[in-house]
């Protein structure tokens, strides 16, 4: 070959890798050019089902492209991450990954079918529930502070309920316990809905649960709310007291939910689709909506949404370690 030849073919091959950068980059700026699937690891009606409805509505308008959600359900959340994890990285497969999917997991299985950190790139956080300490109409007890005191007097007698051991509602419990220096009884169930109706028909007198799950319940005089898991009183029930006001401050739970997508996801994208759902969360209309949830909404920017991953773990994995508890 030539020299003229070789240079000839270094300059087509240069030509064809340009013109494949530009097609990508083009690519990239057109997004989303088609459907997006949003994964949802939870059954349809579900807190995380309601929250990723509501939003990807609103963003399916703004963006001109259908929005289609998938319940991937079971696993404790594990089959629909892994089925996020496996998808192209390309922003067209979304995952509702709460804080079980990354925060929890990875601490109470030893052998977890995903990693949070290597299989995920973090978008956004959708959203806050914070827990809220509820007991039945069956029940004597008017406040928090004196079913704290009633607790105490029987160690091992009161039971509550969750929606599953390791779940953000049984955590938020056993923190309870230890800043209050409890001892109780805890009935895992398979999931919020059924655990709240059992402890508004009287079968368990206490559980910790968001508002997304409970409100019915509370709107009709079912359950009766004791004490909030926030720093502040929440607007949907103003008369509650915080943790905080009885003097446990460091009381403080809430179901995370967020966004990710696939690992390796170019960052233009992640960074367009962050501002996508934001811009959609802020949407009066959904707003509206998520407050009648009880949801608290966000809409960080990656880098937030990572590091307030980092700090929950930080915060969790402790008291999950120093229960002993383990789903594997």
């Amino acid at each position: 070959m030539t020299r003229r030849s070789l240079l000839l073919q270094l300059a087509a091959m240069a030509a064809l890798a340009a013109g494949g950068a530009h097609r990508a980059a083009k690519a990239q700026l057109a997004y989303p050019a088609k459907s997006i699937r949003w994964i949802v690891p939870y059954a349809a009606g579900a807190g995380a089902d309601i929250v990723a409805r509501t939003i990807s509505a609103q963003l399916a308008i703004d963006a001109g492209q259908s929005v289609v959600i998938e319940n991937r359900a079971g696993g404790n959340t594990a089959l629909g991450a892994m089925e996020a994890a496996r998808a192209p990285a390309d922003g067209y497969t979304v995952l509702s990954a709460d804080s079980g999917t990354l925060v929890f997991n990875p601490a109470l299985y030893r052998n977890l079918s995903y990693d949070p950190s290597r299989d995920f790139a973090p978008v956004t956080l959708l959203g806050r529930l914070p827990m809220v300490l509820l007991v039945g109409p069956a029940s004597g007890v008017k406040d928090a502070r004196a079913f704290i005191d009633d607790a105490r007097a029987f160690p091992g007698k009161v039971s509550y309920a969750s929606a599953g051991t390791g779940s953000p509602q049984h955590l938020a419990m056993e923190l309870l316990e230890r800043e209050a220096r409890l001892e109780m009884v805890h009935v895992p169930y398979r999931s919020a809905a059924p655990a709240v109706a059992d402890v508004a028909g009287g079968q368990v007198p206490v559980m910790m649960c968001d508002l997304a799950a409970s409100r019915r319940f509370i709107q009709s005089g079912r359950l009766r709310p004791l004490a909030v898991a926030n720093p502040s009183r929440l607007v949907q029930l103003p008369r509650v007291p915080t943790f905080v006001e009885i003097g446990l401050p460091r009381v403080e739970a809430a179901a995370l939910m967020g966004l990710v997508v696939p690992a390796g996801t170019p960052g233009e994208i992640v960074s367009r689709l962050q501002q996508s759902v934001a811009s959609a969360i802020h949407n009066p209309a959904v707003l509206r909506r998520l407050a009648e949830y009880g949801v608290e909404p966000a809409g960080d920017a990656p880098a937030q949404f990572a590091a307030l991953l980092r700090g929950e773990s930080a915060r969790w994995h402790p008291l999950i370690r120093d229960l002993n508890l383990s789903l594997d």
